[in-house]
């Protein structure tokens, strides 16, 4: 009498688990599409900073008009906000909820740019500085549109939950890594009771 025997598919092992969870987590194309766009905002941000610094030294040097200097100085201060809002500073988004929504972002960079775009000095010897602060104020506008646009479309919600998502798995992953003894142990335990 021959015996049929049929071979039962073994379960996997917590390694070919773990390595198979790791090839399903590559980097999710949105989040890396939302860091570049972050980084290019902040590089426009970092532009403001530099025009408006570059006019509020002229405008302190001739002395001629204090006021826009002062008014360069707070465009600065704000701008340096809008960086470190991209960097997405857990300190600046504990206090300042409004700029973890993208709405609030978008508006803080549209009052950047237009702050950077005011009192521009049409002077014959300066239209270098006049063009850079053009380029600058109209890049970080565009930013700021696209943010509060995305934002009504409520894609900084979905950016929010595929972080979290992809931070759970991460940790998922680390507790698995740090423990293939201990389910190894449980898998023996599992079995031995049987």
């Amino acid at each position: 009498m021959e015996r049929n025997e049929e071979t039962v598919p073994l379960p996997p092992s917590p390694r070919e688990s773990l390595s198979s969870l790791r090839a399903r987590s590559g980097p999710d194309l949105f989040l890396v599409i939302c860091r570049c766009f972050s980084v290019v905002t902040a590089l426009t941000a970092i532009l403001c900073i530099a025009v408006n610094l570059l006019s509020a030294i002229q405008s302190f040097k001739n002395g001629s008009d204090v006021f826009d200097g002062i008014f360069r100085c707070y465009a600065v201060i704000i701008a340096v906000i809008v960086v470190v809002a991209e960097t997405e500073w857990g300190f600046i988004i504990k206090y300042w909820k409004v700029l973890e929504y993208w709405v609030g972002r978008g508006m803080l960079q549209i009052f950047v740019a237009v702050m950077t775009r005011a009192f521009p000095d049409y002077s014959s010897k300066q239209k270098q500085l006049v063009i850079l602060e053009n380029v600058a104020s109209y890049l970080l506008l565009a930013c700021g549109v696209v943010y509060v646009v995305l934002g009504i479309l409520c894609i900084g919600c979905l950016k929010r939950a595929q972080q979290k998502k992809k931070t759970t798995r991460v940790q998922a992953i680390k507790d698995l890594e740090l423990s293939p003894n201990l389910i190894l142990l449980l898998f023996l335990e599992l079995d031995n009771s049987t």
